[in-house]
């Protein structure tokens, strides 16, 4: 062999073997594109914990109480006696008409009566006239009354929608709702307890089973998030409401010691406590599986896992509570996390470790890889 030939071969097999190390470090640096390497059992003691289930909802503030409040008769307003942000108790007068045209009717009626009076009873035509003249007495002072304008409750005052000098006519005295879904808008005067609020919800369907009356929640208010404030549960509306074929059940809650500055519209949140466990045993929710009705869980003995069929009590969404199956410091073993080995390490196709730009972990162009 000549001696450009055994030169030729010396640095032919130098390539293979460089190019084969190159390879070689490129692999184990950076490993496949895209495997995921589990990581070591993650496991949880069992121990002794307070668990609670709740049930979460969003919802509107309202006032436990609001009337809206006209006048019953007809006539021209001669005094607005409130302003709105006034206090007042019930029966307070608000407002009035003038009277004239009431009074003179009442006089009127009076003076049919007692000339009905006069002609006695004694017979069914002359009975039939003096209950008649009593009757139409009574709606005369009735109408004069209604030109008196009171408040139908205590609260505040939060609309006037009248003038001094307007005409009115007559209409229903009051229209009021109390921990409903709507507040009373309209009306010559609008009365609002600003005091004794209450929060109103809506729950799933899946949830509405699970609430009943006096159970503890804790609401926030998305303007006041620094002040959860404390709830029980008054009423849970026995009709749903349907909306994009989402069946919703309402629920109505009372706040207790709300803070200063809440007003009734304001958004909030809720949960609602429908079940707890004080110093039970307990895992977490996620180490519980359950199929067709029964629990279990995997445990961590001297190396080796095996499953226990564990009966469970309160289902929270941090916490299980276990009532048997277990014992306080057995090991249960979460869900397997997974991570990625080419996080942040990318090459451009046909560049190879060392020639710049940026990594990839996939192999080299043409591969398939």
């Amino acid at each position: 062999m000549t001696r450009r030939r055994r030169s030729l071969v010396i640095n032919g097999l130098l390539v293979v073997v460089l190019l084969g190390a190159g390879v070689a470090g490129y692999l184990v640096f950076f490993g496949s594109s895209g495997s995921a390497q589990p990581t070591a059992a993650r496991t949880a003691a069992a121990a002794n914990r307070d668990v609670s289930e709740v049930v979460t909802a969003s919802g509107t503030v309202q006032s436990s109480f609001s009337a809206a409040a006209s006048f019953g008769a007809s006539g021209t307003v001669t005094e607005i006696n409130v302003k709105v942000g006034d206090v007042v108790t019930k029966g307070q007068q608000l407002a009035k008409l003038d009277p004239t045209q009431a009074q003179l009717q009442v006089d009127i009626a009076q003076g049919n009566l007692n000339a009905a009076l006069d002609k006695g009873t004694g017979t069914t035509a002359l009975l039939t006239a003096y209950r008649q003249a009593q009757l139409s007495l009574q709606q005369a002072k009735d109408t004069l009354a209604a030109t008196t304008l009171t408040a139908p409750g205590d609260g505040t005052i939060t609309s006037v929608t009248g003038s001094v000098g307007q005409k009115v006519g007559s209409s229903n005295t009051t229209s009021s709702s109390t921990t409903s879904t709507t507040t009373t808008t309209s009306g010559f005067v609008v009365v609002t307890d600003l005091k004794n609020l209450v929060l109103h919800a809506n729950v799933s369907e899946s949830d509405v089973s699970k609430l009943k009356a006096d159970q503890a929640a804790t609401v926030t208010v998305n303007a006041m998030q620094s002040q959860p404030v404390q709830a029980k549960v008054t009423q849970v509306d026995l009709t749903p409401t349907t909306a994009n074929n989402v069946v919703q059940y309402g629920v109505t809650l009372t706040l207790t010691s709300p803070p200063e500055g809440l007003r009734p519209g304001q958004s909030a949140s809720v949960e609602i406590t429908v079940a707890g466990a004080t110093g039970v045993l307990a895992v977490p929710a996620a180490a519980v599986q359950t199929v067709n009705g029964e629990s279990s869980v995997q445990v961590l003995e001297n190396g080796a896992e095996t499953r226990k069929t564990v009966e469970v009590g309160v289902r929270g969404d941090q916490y299980v509570e276990i009532k048997s199956g277990l014992s306080a410091g057995e090991e249960v073993v979460l869900p397997q996390v997974t991570t990625s080995t080419n996080q942040n390490r990318q090459q451009p196709a046909g560049q190879f470790p060392g020639t710049g730009g940026q990594r990839n972990g996939g192999g080299f162009t043409g591969t398939g890889r």
